[in-house]
């Protein structure tokens, strides 16, 4: 059969003319070629095999078996862990507790020891032990104060505190910010050894080389400003002076204060510093509005440690200060002599012959104890509030006028 056109037309996809009848199964079977297959059971062969399969499931991982409803059937089976021991947990948590408990109770005995010897050599006392300055613990009727050694304990450790935190500060940003890494490593480790000379050579190096060597300072000092008390010369070589001694105490807390400030530093986080330098900000404009800030209560508690050591230094103290005269006036110039509460007690440790004399001392012991103590405490309050959170942002006025009108 052909077209209109006269061509004959497409084949069909199976390859039979377009025109010609598609022959039926029955025809393409042979006789010899034995029973036609039956299919009527494969159905119900196939269902029971797809019930005994597990399904796939698409999930958002990807596709997971799924339990097929033969397995539904099934009694379910719970999973049978080992046993968990707990003991390290324990012994760990009992480790932790009793190491902090266990210095809680040395801070306690310590005070409650000072306090037990001190009672009864103040309630024999016949001065005012907080205001006197008269020390004679000795006798039918002793009399002793502290008043004196509280002054000059405390200045030497201020003026301490005055030259070493802000040396220590510009170390620790110079070694952080500034330094190369080739001499950042070398400064950092020469101001750490600071911190392993022992006390008496400091006290050696400070009365017989480094006194001289301040004897200008100290002379210029009282020329300008000796009207002050404080700043007043008293007559004398003026070597052993209270201000050296607090020279040589800032040396001595540098390293404390220096390293910890240089810590707390380089923790800045990278965003705040990189965000400041992006912003168009110098590296002392980022330093001033990010690493500081973020530094605050590190430097505090370095500041702390630093005093703690310079409130209790004993023997370079003790090689440095000259001891005045008990019966000369007692003079409150940083270029005059003193004793400290720690330099005292050591010059006069041969004199513990007697519970009444050895009560005299430990009773200033215990003044010194409690004003570490008040120190301390005072640290861990200004770093709490100085910490990241502690302080709520001020607002100003105008800006609280705005916000209550709005």
């Amino acid at each position: 059969m052909s077209s209109p056109d006269g061509t004959a037309p497409p084949d069909r996809p199976d390859g039979t003319a377009a025109g010609q009848e598609q022959p039926k199964i029955e025809d393409l079977v042979h006789d010899d070629a034995g029973p036609t297959p039956r299919f009527e059971g494969l159905a119900e062969e196939h269902a029971e095999h797809e019930a005994d399969q597990p399904a796939e499931v698409m999930t958002e991982t990807g596709p997971e078996a799924a339990v097929g409803t033969a397995a539904a059937t099934e009694p379910e089976k719970k999973m049978e862990l080992g046993p968990v021991g707990h003991l390290g947990d324990r012994l760990f948590s009992g480790f932790a507790r009793g190491s902090g408990g266990l210095v809680v109770l040395i801070v306690a005995f310590v005070g409650i020891f000072l306090l037990a010897l001190a009672i009864p050599a103040l309630a024999d006392n016949k001065s005012s032990f907080l205001f006197s300055r008269i020390w004679e613990p000795g006798g039918d009727e002793p009399r002793f104060g502290i008043a004196a050694m509280f002054y000059t304990t405390v200045i030497s450790s201020i003026i301490a505190m005055l030259i070493a935190v802000p040396i220590a500060i510009g170390v620790a940003l110079f070694i952080t910010y500034y330094s190369p890494k080739r001499l950042a490593q070398p400064v950092a480790y020469a101001v750490d050894l600071l911190a392993a000379v022992p006390s008496i050579i400091y006290g050696l190096w400070g009365i017989l080389f480094f006194a001289p060597i301040l004897l200008p300072v100290i002379n210029g000092l009282s020329d300008a400003l000796g009207w002050i008390p404080l700043f007043e010369k008293p007559p004398g070589d003026n070597v052993g002076v209270v201000f050296t001694a607090s020279v040589v105490l800032a040396i001595m807390i540098l390293p404390v204060v220096t390293a910890i400030s240089r810590e707390i530093f380089a923790q800045t986080p990278i965003a705040h510093r990189e965000g400041a330098l992006a912003l168009g900000a110098t590296k002392w404009e980022m330093i001033r509005m990010s690493v500081l800030p973020y530094g605050r209560s590190g430097v505090v508690s370095a500041s702390m440690l630093g005093l703690g050591r310079a409130l209790g230094e004993t023997v370079a103290v003790l090689i440095i200060l000259s001891v005045p005269n008990g019966n000369d006036p007692w003079n409150s110039s940083i270029f005059a002599g003193g004793e400290t509460f720690a330099s005292k007690i050591a010059n006069n440790a041969a004199e513990f012959d007697s519970p009444e004399k050895t009560g005299a001392y430990i009773a200033a012991g215990l003044v010194l104890f409690v004003v570490t103590f008040l120190v301390n405490s005072a640290a861990r309050i200004i770093v709490d509030r100085s910490g990241p959170g502690g302080r709520r942002p001020r607002r100003s006025r105008r800006a609280a006028a705005q916000g209550a009108s709005s």
